[in-house]
């Protein structure tokens, strides 16, 4: 009896080490690897598919703690190059002038977050600047930057424009919509998907042309989500994992965009003050995250490289740059 109760004990003891170390091999198999994802601006609607994903523990399924941050004064590109952030959005212009120069930053653009340009000029309705060469003789808040400057000559000058008509003032718009009624700008370049509809929602009338609409190299992915070059190579199944899972946030987005400006709302609480701008952008870009691509988040090799064959031409980087690089689908969804 004594040598059976003895074996018991050993069998007990042998049961329960088997069983710890069971939920120490658990444990360790559903450890997350952490990912961090840095922002271009503020949240916002560009960014729903993000919040969607992570709320939805599409992230964690995947096996990855994701956490998403705000950008620092110098942008996202420098955080993602150093590899402090695997992820972040950026736009194809800001991508441009980082792959080139005696050390470029080691990041590629791997989705685009929204299929086409949504960008270009709003001015208050009626002004005569519905087309390009309205801008002669109007103050346009400018940024004062090379690549936006040439932008706008190009358009005017396909318009029968000239650029060096238009008084420059520089630009201190926080508020588009404020911007315009208080007279102090004539025209702003936007972002539909955000400053247009908040002209729509403010029931500001206003006059509209969009870059792409009007030279087809103007069509450029802006924005997109870039990545460090060493974690796709070192963990290129992770990476196609966080997108995969993205992209189930973004097509949520699509199915229901009430419910997705919902989750951006609670994950950025001070959006809530503008809740109709957001259902009304979410609904904006419901059908532009995709539009009319093979699949969500891929670019077209020709129409990037026409933007930037154009920044070539007019020698608006410092030195040529190839026009495919910067970007990759290889790491998409099929």
């Amino acid at each position: 009896m004594k040598n059976l109760k003895k074996l018991l004990s050993l069998l007990l003891c042998f049961t329960l080490l088997l069983c710890l170390a069971a939920c120490g091999e658990k444990e360790a198999d559903t450890e997350l690897m952490p990912i961090t994802v840095v922002l271009d601006w503020t949240p916002n609607t560009n960014h729903t598919g993000l919040y969607v994903a992570l709320e939805k523990g599409y992230f964690a399924d995947a096996g990855l703690d994701v956490r998403i941050v705000q950008p620092p004064e110098d942008g996202a590109e420098v955080l993602v190059g150093s590899g402090k952030a695997q992820f972040g959005v950026s736009f194809q212009d800001y991508i441009a002038p980082a792959l080139i120069g005696e050390e470029p930053l080691p990041i590629t653009a791997v989705a685009a977050l929204i299929q086409h340009n949504t960008s270009g000029i709003v001015s208050r309705a009626g002004e005569g600047i519905d087309t390009p060469k309205g801008l002669e003789g109007k103050r346009y808040a400018t940024w004062d930057l090379p690549v936006e400057q040439a932008t706008i000559a190009a358009v005017m000058a396909a318009d029968g424009g000239d650029f060096g008509a238009v008084t420059l003032i520089p630009s201190t718009v926080t508020d588009e919509v404020s911007a315009l009624q208080s007279h102090s700008v004539d025209a702003i370049w936007i972002f539909y998907a955000w400053a247009g509809v908040a002209c729509e929602v403010a029931e500001l009338p206003i006059d509209y042309f969009a870059f792409a609409d009007i030279r087809p190299e103007f069509d450029y992915y802006t924005p997109v989500l870039i990545a460090n070059d060493s974690f796709l190579s070192e963990q290129p199944e992770a990476a196609k994992a966080f997108l995969a899972a993205l992209e189930q946030g973004y097509q949520d987005a699509i199915a229901d965009p009430a419910a997705a400006a919902d989750i951006l709302m609670e994950a950025a609480p001070e959006l809530k003050a503008n809740s109709e701008l957001v259902y009304a952008s979410q609904n904006y870009l419901a059908g532009r995250y995709v539009a009319d691509a093979a699949r969500w988040g891929e670019f077209d090799a020709e129409r990037w490289a026409a933007f930037y064959r154009w920044l070539n031409d007019n020698q608006l980087l410092e030195e040529e740059l190839d026009p495919y690089a910067g970007f990759s689908n290889d790491y998409l969804p099929n």
